[in-house]
Formats: C-alpha cells, structure tokens, sequence
C-alpha cells in the first residue's frame, strides 16, 4: 500500500513510485503497552465523526483533558465513548449528537477516563439496490 494522501483532483502520475507502506500500528499507537482497541456501538457520536463499527484507539498512559473525547467507565456500566467536561465538583460526559442526553456523573462517583488517540474505519459498501 503506498504512503500518499489523497488529493482532491486528479491523481498524480508519480503516484506509482511511491514506495513507503503504510503501517497502522505505527500511525496510530504510540504507547503499545497503554494502548487498546474498542469497537464503537451506536451512533452517540457521530457529530464528532465517530460512526458504529469504526475502532477506537485508546492510550491509557495520555492524561485526558476537558473536551477530549474519552473512554470512560463507571459504576461497572460498560465503557463508553463520550465528551469529557471537568467541573470542581463533578462530570460530564457528552453525546456528539443532539438526540443523545449528557451523563451527569455525581461528585464522588469513581470513574476510570481513557483519552481516545486514533480511529480507524472500513468503509462498507451497501448494496445496490434494484431500479
């Protein structure tokens, strides 16, 4: 596979002698021993471009910040891929979709917060359907 963007117009004729590859490990973990794959379930996130199916890439080491989109876990409900918003006295994680209601996390609740790093996505091609 060659190395090259992709350009919006016509292909480049030198694109043939191209011969960097392309290794997703290296392009998207930079911590493997922190790093974890999740599979994205549901479309709460879609405003930040985050479709079902597509794989998350999380690095445990990275520190997450107010805006980021995380990973959490809480109160043994399964992880899940949110907006994180710090206040003093507690959290909110937030849907990148209007149709999806924040979580309002209570001062005290124990929350583990993993900061999303990388996506990755196949894209799937629906069938055609008949004329």
């Amino acid at each position: 596979m060659a190395g090259a963007r992709a350009l919006l117009g016509f292909p480049s004729p030198a694109e043939d002698f191209l011969d960097d590859g392309i290794d997703l490990h290296r392009l998207l973990i930079r911590n493997p021993a922190a790093t974890y794959l999740y599979r994205a379930d549901g479309w709460s996130m879609i405003g930040a471009g985050i479709c079902d199916g597509d794989i998350l890439v999380v690095d445990r080491s990275v520190q997450p910040r107010a805006g980021d989109i995380v990973i959490a876990v809480w109160d043994g409900n399964q992880p899940t891929c949110k907006v994180l918003q710090t206040f003093e006295h507690h959290i909110e994680l937030h849907s990148a979709n209007p149709e999806y209601p924040p979580i309002l996390l209570a001062p005290g609740t124990e929350v583990e917060v993993f900061a999303m790093v990388g996506l990755a996505r196949q894209i799937i091609r629906r069938p055609r359907r008949g004329r």
